[in-house]
């Protein structure tokens, strides 16, 4: 019996420490420097060193609802009341929101981009995939109509996990933005991960998931069915242009498409045909920008 007893409770302690490493994986997953984006947007040619140290940026710096500073640049274009937020993908900065910021700034938008919480030089310990950025994105849009007003018209661009935030923003809160741009976002939390779980470790997902959803619910307030655009997708009633890339083997393209068909109200698909994932622009640049003018040409 005593054996017994000790047998089951080191399974469970061996499961719980399991659970533990995968939810810290998540949440404390590992950024990419500053160096290393800049380098890596550099040598892609995405834009010169010149044009970086050259760019006529202000520093902002918003609270957020956390108690932690959002941080971000604001780039001016035009003095109408036009604003393109950027939403980065996960271990990114707003370094590599450049390029984007670049495509809008040509196309007569003020554009501000932001670091996500515990990414760049925002504060926060943790990474929550879209749950906790939503709000900070809220404040984001909240900045922008506070300083510009009301009447300000606003869209927000999310790459990988800055779609997910928008989307989940969106899904959240109608008011805030007037369209939206989402290139290649997981539909749902749990399912992006029991992907990953069998491509990268070739493991099941039960009893891994389950255990770290109940260690993520303890340690940082939400489950991973709390991160699922899936979920709040037919709330977004504003115009949404959904990116993906066909060849994207670590964000399924499938899971774009199926937001795109459950999305109500104003939409457009855009599959590229070259790039991995978060690549539809820098592997095909002149039809992204094309499936983007059109977008914003219907819409407004």
């Amino acid at each position: 019996m005593k054996k017994t007893l000790f047998s089951l409770g080191a399974g469970i302690a061996s499961l719980t420490a399991v659970g533990l490493l995968f939810t810290n994986k998540i949440i404390y997953i590992k950024k990419k420097s500053d160096d290393t984006i800049l380098h890596r947007e550099l040598s892609e040619g995405r834009f010169t060193l010149e044009e970086f140290n050259h760019l006529n940026k202000d520093t902002i710096t918003i609270p957020s609802k956390f108690g932690y500073s959002i941080q971000g640049w604001f780039v001016k274009a035009t003095n109408d009341k036009r604003f393109m937020i950027i939403s980065h993908g996960v271990t990114m900065n707003k370094i590599n929101s450049i390029k984007y910021m670049k495509l809008f700034l040509s196309r007569g938008w003020n554009v501000v981009v932001y670091d996500h919480r515990s990414h760049g030089e925002s504060g926060g310990k943790t990474t929550s995939y879209g749950f906790y950025e939503k709000f900070d994105l809220q404040s984001v849009v909240s900045w922008i109509k506070n300083q510009y007003g009301d009447e300000s018209v606003i869209g927000i661009h999310g790459e990988s996990m800055g779609a997910v935030t928008t989307l989940l923003y969106a899904g959240m809160v109608e008011d805030g933005a007037d369209f939206y741009i989402v290139d290649c976002p997981f539909s749902d939390f749990k399912d992006q991960l029991k992907y990953l779980l069998k491509k990268d470790y070739n493991l099941p997902p039960f009893p891994v998931l389950p255990i770290a959803n109940q260690l993520l619910k303890l340690r940082e307030g939400y489950r991973m069915e709390d991160v699922s655009p899936i979920t709040v997708i037919k709330n977004i009633k504003n115009p949404v242009l959904f990116i993906h890339s066909a060849k994207d083997d670590y964000i399924l393209p499938e899971m774009t498409k199926k937001l795109f068909e459950l999305k109500e109200g104003p939409k457009k698909l855009f599959i590229a045909k070259n790039g991995n994932h978060a690549y539809s622009f820098g592997e095909n640049k002149e039809e992204y920008e094309s499936i983007i003018d059109q977008f914003l040409d219907e819409i407004l």
